[in-house]
């Protein structure tokens, strides 16, 4: 009797748990991706490795360019090599002018606007601040863009080009077959951009309270060929701020010329030393390699004579790269210069930092020994570092970055009082974050190359990821803004959201969607999902096959998967294709213990439930009342004597009867005493997760149950979850340690935990009862006073 009543029981816990209420339609959210991700390919399998076709394309770039202080320009020539390894046959190249962005008839500055009047209100007095229009007035008088001219067949005549804002397309001669090269040369100039104006990415830094010097930070500063690939054919959309660059790999000869006294930082190796470095520069430089901390190159005593007096004459640096999709530098007689070298697996990689007294005594103390860290740390969660130098360059532009090369804001403030450079805490660990995540992006997207033009999220977000990583690998409490659950909810609650598969131009709140949703789904993936070691070898896995390729979303959610042998398409659906979010409320909890059928126990157990009952209020009020059976003792009998809770021989022989039909494990079971809870479960959120179950028992003792996501597989809305424990339970939290990202903790227990809050106290001046204040009112004019009606 009792093993039917535990199975009804549990019958009764499977069917709460996966039965549809059949009033709503079945939204399954375990559902597979195959209807969103492309249909694999010989190009890209399906288990998202490259395919035995896989192919790209390649640019190889000779340039020279010169850098005119003065004038704050660039002047530029060079021929490209274009490798067609597709297996199709190409009529007209595309070439990207990113400079275009700066003219003032640009998309970028024609489709800007201002926050709504609106958002105004609520912020603050209706109106716009002077740096607002001082950007849109100097952009549109700044004269930006790329003049390029002489495009010329290498060998031939003059090639038909066609320029598109910030994409030239260039008409080929001969159609260009599946295999075959093209060689073509061109000239251009462009004014460089002041980076806290008009620039994005690049740009230029003026000193004229100081020493009117300038820091050049420069990027994009020249034609760079499109990429063509197998999903999207050319990705020739326009730039227009966001979405970044998607560029080929290729081999890189470059010759700078710049002021004589200047110092260049740049993409690659120099290949001039004896030419550009004084004997003690080229000494402290051969020293660095094999140091255990970072040696100063330049020091801020050279940088600050350089700073006096400006060199008539120039130098040209020359550099060479191998295998990068982009080049760039920086360049200004202010830099100081560190170095160190590290080892990275096989690989011997210069760690570097240039940067202006301005930033001292921050960035000597922690610009170079962050790029060593962040080397150290990104190659343990996907490869070594293939290049031979790391840098990290301080000036105008806030964090950007290009292959071995990148760009870093945060300096020291004078102290008002004592006139000294310092910094505050904020300023030194947002320098750490922005040098690990600019440094870090050599991984993500320089080599490991995805399309930024069309996914910011995956170069942003999995950089942002690792960033995180890194950054609980510096010191324990990092302040870390982004990996975190409990930092992505305020994003989560907001209506002002889109997927994180939304197009670069078009995501909304870009901080939030594209770096900090991403990699806290990573995260929650590789704690909550996965966990550590099977997260870690398959993203490792994704780095392995990818590098040095362009790989798609898809490619990662199929790597992933396959490498981790666990079916995610619920997790990616969810976090990467909808704005649903975690929010999962515990609803109520029944308690049931097991029956021993034993009518000595059972009778006990159901006596003290009632004694624990409320006396009524009836039976208070009548307590002493005469009654007849007291006045009249005949009228009582058995059922005087005895209540329902008196165990008779009749219940003996039942219970033994039922006994003797039973086996040995049912008998232990029966006598376990274990406490079944039946637990409500509500997806108020919409978005599925494992559910993490904090279990509190009398004792005081507290366990911690995990369950799959799958457990909302047949019902995603509400569940019922069979909770069995050794001695009574006290409470129930769902989410104790925050790790999954729900954005309501308040439904997370059971019994509801009370919110501690702080209640602010104030005194407001009581009104005072002016019976003339309407009398005195000015009066309003008959139109003003309609309005006001309306």
């Amino acid at each position: 009797m009792m093993m039917k009543q535990l199975a009804r029981l549990c019958a009764l816990t499977l069917a709460l748990s996966t039965g549809a209420h059949a009033a709503d339609p079945f939204d399954d959210k375990f559902r597979q991706l195959d209807e969103l991700l492309p249909t694999p390919s010989t190009t890209r399998s399906a288990s998202g490795a490259p395919g035995h076709a896989y192919w790209q394309q390649r640019a190889d770039y000779k340039l020279r360019a010169r850098l005119d202080e003065t004038k704050r320009a660039i002047t530029g020539a060079g021929t490209i090599t274009y490798y067609n390894n597709s297996p199709d046959t190409l009529h007209y190249l595309w070439v990207q002018l990113d400079q275009n962005m700066f003219r003032p008839d640009s998309d970028n500055r024609n489709i800007s606007t201002l926050p709504s009047r609106e958002a105004w209100q609520k912020t603050g007095p209706e109106g716009v601040k002077f740096d607002a229009l001082r950007a849109n007035f100097d952009s549109r008088a700044f004269d930006g863009g790329i003049q390029v001219a002489n495009v010329k067949a290498l060998g031939g005549g003059a090639l038909h080009t066609v320029v598109n804002k910030t994409m030239m397309r260039i008409d080929l001669p001969q159609p260009l077959k599946p295999g075959a090269r093209f060689s073509f040369a061109l000239e251009w100039r462009f004014n460089v951009p002041e980076a806290n104006i008009v620039g994005r990415r690049t740009g230029y830094e003026r000193f004229d309270k100081e020493d009117k010097n300038d820091i050049f930070e420069v990027a994009q500063w020249f034609p760079r060929m499109a990429a063509y690939y197998d999903i999207k054919g050319w990705q020739n959309k326009q730039y227009v701020g966001d979405g970044e660059f998607t560029l080929e790999f290729g081999d890189y000869d470059v010759e700078l010329t710049v002021p004589a006294d200047h110092i260049v930082a740049s993409t690659g190796e120099l290949q001039n030393p004896n030419e550009v470095l004084s004997a003690a520069q080229r000494e402290r430089l051969a020293r660095a390699r094999t140091a255990g901390k970072p040696v100063v190159i330049v020091t801020q005593a050279e940088a600050e004579a350089n700073e006096k007096d400006r060199a008539t004459s120039t130098k040209t640096w020359r550099y060479k790269a191998k295998n990068v999709r982009d080049f760039a530098f920086a360049s200004s007689r202010k830099f100081i210069w560190d170095a160190q070298g590290i080892q990275s697996g096989a690989n011997k990689v210069m760690a570097m930092s240039y940067y202006p007294k301005e930033g001292n005594p921050l960035w000597e103390k922690y610009s170079t020994q962050a790029v060593i860290h962040t080397i150290e740390q990104y190659s343990k969660y996907s490869f070594d570092y293939p290049y031979p130098t790391a840098i990290s360059v301080n000036g105008p532009v806030g964090g950007m970055e290009y292959p071995m090369i990148s760009f870093n804001g945060g300096r020291p403030t004078k102290d008002k009082k004592t006139g000294e450079l310092t910094y505050s805490k904020a300023t030194k660990y947002g320098l750490i974050s922005v040098i690990i995540h600019e440094v870090g992006h050599n991984y993500y997207p320089m080599i490991v190359n995805s399309d930024e033009r069309q996914w910011t999220w995956m170069d942003e977000g999995l950089n942002s990821f690792l960033q995180f990583l890194a950054e609980e690998a510096w010191e324990e409490n990092y302040p870390s803004r982004r990996g975190e659950a409990r930092d992505i909810t305020d994003y989560m609650r907001s209506k002002n959201q889109t997927p994180i598969m939304t197009n670069s131009e078009s995501v909304l709140q870009r901080g939030p969607n594209a770096y900090g949703k991403p990699a806290t789904a990573l995260n929650i993936l590789r704690e909550t999902v996965l966990g550590r070691e099977l997260f870690d070898f398959a993203f490792k896995e994704y780095g392995r096959r990818w590098k040095f390729k362009r790989p798609t979303p898809a490619d990662l959610f199929r790597t992933m998967e396959d490498a981790s042998g666990t079916d995610l398409d619920w997790f990616w659906r969810g976090w990467f294709y909808t704005t649903d979010a975690v929010d999962v409320s515990v609803d109520g909890i029944s308690e049931y213990t097991v029956s021993t059928q034993d009518p000595e126990i059972e009778k006990s157990w159901r006596r003290k439930l009632r004694d624990a009952e409320p006396m009524s209020l009836t039976e208070q009020r009548n307590k002493g009342t005469p009654r007849r059976v007291d006045a009249h003792p005949e009228l009582k009998d058995f059922y005087n004597e005895h209540d329902d809770f008196t165990v008779t021989n009749a219940d003996r022989n039942k219970y033994q009867e039922s006994q003797d039909k039973l086996e040995d494990w049912e008998k232990a079971l029966l006598s376990s005493g274990k406490h079944l809870y039946l637990v409500d479960f509500s997806n108020v959120g919409g978005l599925v997760t494992p559910l993490v179950l904090e279990i509190q028992l009398a004792s005081g003792k507290k366990y911690v149950e995990r369950i799959p996501a799958e457990v909302w597989r047949y019902s995603p809305k509400k569940i019922t979850k069979l909770i069995v424990t050794d001695e009574p339970m006290t409470g129930l939290t769902q989410d104790p340690f925050w790790e999954t990202a729900d954005i309501n903790v308040d439904n997370n227990a059971w019994p509801r935990k009370l919110t501690p809050s702080r209640l602010e106290l104030f005194k407001t001046q009581r009104p005072q009862n002016d019976m003339m204040k309407d009398f005195n009112a000015p009066l309003k004019k008959p139109d003003a006073a309609i309005k006001e009606a309306k």
